[in-house]
């Protein structure tokens, strides 16, 4: 069976960290709250927005929250109309393109709404690399393994011949919750040592790291299938 890779989005692929943080930052002072500080950000990124900002801020009524998400999309809105992009990680397409050709199959399974998923696809040379693509709209959001399963469902695998690729405790969490290798990069929102606590297998400290411990992943799975057998 050819293995799957599924890969988050922010903080895995693309560089969102400035991003996020303003709009937290400008959402927050458009309520009169404190601006958050980066530490207290960080931590929510991976959850659906409703729930990353009512994390962020649990004292909100309702109303409150409702507003709160709207400014923080209303800052992305802003940031896109004047032609801002997160940037990719040096080495992110390179390591797709890569795995692609070596017979993986790649999905995404991110934090972000249906929207943002589609801005990401549409980047050059993305669209023909993904099975399928899962987002927080689609149903519950990380640490929930549905979006794990829906990718594991569209590309007809068996969790034992997948694997999680994310930045954050929640999807660490919800790999282990989907019975999926949850591995670990270092370059995002989450520290390595966070990762390496909610569980991860591995922390990859680079995008060659990454693609070595993938590589040792497919090794060991092919090497517990032979012995089953």
């Amino acid at each position: 069976m050819r293995p799957l890779a599924i890969f988050d989005i922010d903080g895995t692929l693309v560089d969102s960290r400035a991003s996020i943080f303003q709009a937290a930052t400008e959402a927050a002072r458009a309520l009169g709250l404190p601006e958050p500080d980066y530490d207290r950000v960080r931590r929510i990124v991976g959850l659906s927005l409703p729930e990353a900002l009512a994390t962020l801020e649990p004292d909100l009524t309702p109303p409150e929250l409702d507003r709160f998400v709207e400014g923080f999309r209303q800052c992305f809105h802003r940031l896109y109309a004047e032609g801002h992009e997160e940037p990719l990680y040096p080495g992110a397409t390179w390591l797709l393109r890569r795995l692609h050709r070596d017979g993986w199959r790649l999905s995404l399974a991110t934090g972000q709404n249906r929207k943002g998923v589609a801005r990401n696809l549409a980047r050059e040379g993305w669209a023909d690399l993904f099975v399928s693509s899962h987002c927080a709209e689609d149903g519950p959001g990380k640490p929930h393994p549905a979006m794990l399963n829906a990718a594991l469902a569209a590309a007809a695998c068996e969790p034992a011949s997948a694997i999680m690729i994310g930045d954050t405790t929640h999807d660490i969490v919800m790999a282990i919750n989907a019975g999926v290798r949850p591995q670990g990069v270092a370059w995002g929102f989450h520290t390595a040592e966070e990762l390496w606590s909610a569980g991860a297998i591995d922390v990859a400290p680079d995008f060659d790291a990454l693609e070595a411990a993938l590589h040792r992943a497919l090794v060991g799975e092919v090497t517990l299938a032979a012995a089953a057998s």
